[in-house]
């Protein structure tokens, strides 16, 4: 199959006759006068090529002659397959003369272009902010008018501001994911996704820092460690104050105001307030423990939970408190702790006014009311409400005894 595409883009394309080369000049010279004299009879809108009409018009009739040979997908343009069908035989036959990255597309390889010369050529009529890319300009000035998320997911309703993501989150309901890792097995449904995923495996970080020469496997990770060099925190809570140096903080931060919880496991109905959440979940309910520490075997739903547990073997403890100077190996330690200091008790419990410094201890102490006991031990089965406690019993029938007296 993959041969039989390659051979479909190698094919050398037939000499036009005089009259579409003539078509070909004028359409060229509209774009330069401006001129646009085809007008849909659906919409109004208006188009400098009869060709670009034709190809219009199939977004009002739903249309897509052009079809995908590998997987059957459907396409309303024959340039759009074309692009969609580079993906599957790996072919980029855009290179930046820079860098030497390649790109599957023109448009993408002149975003990119934008990006190294710094040049911002789109600028926004409304507020002055430039863009390198005429998309990019394009889905910002959405955010001024009411069209601002005009793409609608067909089975939640949900509403999106890019065609893109709208594709990339049906993909969720779907549960398809077409984009398999070939070194873990581990499949995903956007292909940046499992971009990420290789150079969990490569080691490869090619975001770096400019500053302090740290590197980063994603271009976002590094934007946000920048705003550490500046201080900068752009992003503030209209309600609370607090402010973040990226957006997409801020956008979680403002769920724990608002209640929302828009992600929903469907075995259970349990509901969080970001996707990542979700999915470390429904491992609980599979049972998959992927991420696994290279010292002792023990393995995590999530990839953070090992980071954290790797500590325990480095005894790294990087944050540390500016008044006592005691270190901690999670930052959320480090703020209970720095509540010990200013007194601060911000979370109450609802049923009898009890006030805790860290969520953790609420959670802990709400179960004294439930009589919820989640934590079971694995050989007599016996119930605890907190984890601690559970270990604690468990070296009851292991027989270990880690805390020696010096």
């Amino acid at each position: 199959m993959k041969s039989e595409i390659l051979q479909r883009f190698k094919k050398t394309k037939s000499r036009k006759n005089p009259v579409e080369s003539d078509q070909d000049g004028k359409n060229q010279k509209r774009i330069h006068s401006g001129e646009k004299p085809f007008e849909c009879d659906q919409c109004g809108k208006c188009f400098s090529g009869s060709k670009i009409l034709k190809y219009h018009k199939l977004t009002h009739s739903g249309e897509k002659p052009f079809q995908c040979d590998k997987y059957g997908k459907c396409f309303s343009h024959g340039s759009t397959v074309k692009q969609h069908e580079r993906m599957h035989i790996g072919e980029k036959p855009f290179k930046c003369t820079k860098c030497d990255k390649c790109f599957s597309q023109a448009g993408n390889l002149k975003a990119h272009q934008g990006t190294q010369s710094g040049e911002k050529p789109f600028e926004c009529d409304q507020f002055g902010k430039c863009f390198s890319g005429s998309r990019s300009l394009k889905c910002h000035k959405r955010t001024h008018t009411e069209e601002k998320k005009p793409f609608q997911c067909d089975k939640c309703g949900k509403c999106f501001s890019h065609a893109s993501t709208v594709k990339q989150h049906e993909r969720m309901h779907s549960g398809e994911n077409r984009f398999e890792c070939d070194q873990c097995g581990k499949c995903f449904s956007v292909a940046s996704e499992l971009k990420l995923q290789k150079r969990t495996h490569s080691g490869e970080k090619p975001s770096e820092c400019k500053q302090c020469g740290k590197c980063f496997s994603h271009g976002g990770n590094l934007r946000t460690h920048q705003s550490t060099h500046s201080g900068e925190k752009p992003f503030e809570c209209d309600q609370c104050g607090k402010c973040f140096f990226v957006a997409n903080k801020l956008k979680l931060h403002k769920r724990t105001h608002s209640g929302e919880k828009p992600f929903e496991c469907e075995q259970c109905g349990k509901c969080f307030s970001e996707a990542g959440n979700l999915r470390a979940h429904q491992r609980t309910h599979s049972g998959d423990k992927p991420f696994e520490c290279d010292q002792c075997g023990k393995c995590f739903f999530v990839a953070s939970k090992l980071k954290l547990h790797k500590r325990t073997h480095s005894g790294e403890k990087p944050f540390e408190c500016e008044q006592c100077g005691k270190c901690f190996s999670h930052g959320g330690n480090l703020r209970t702790h720095q509540r010990t200091h200013s007194g601060e008790k911000p979370f109450e419990c609802d049923q009898c006014g009890k006030c805790f410094s860290g969520s953790t201890n609420l959670k802990n102490h709400k179960r004294t009311h439930s009589g919820e006991k989640p934590f079971q031990c694995d050989k007599c089965g016996k119930c605890f409400s907190r984890a601690s406690t559970v270990k604690q019993h468990e070296r009851m029938h292991s027989g270990k005894k880690p805390f020696e007296c010096d």
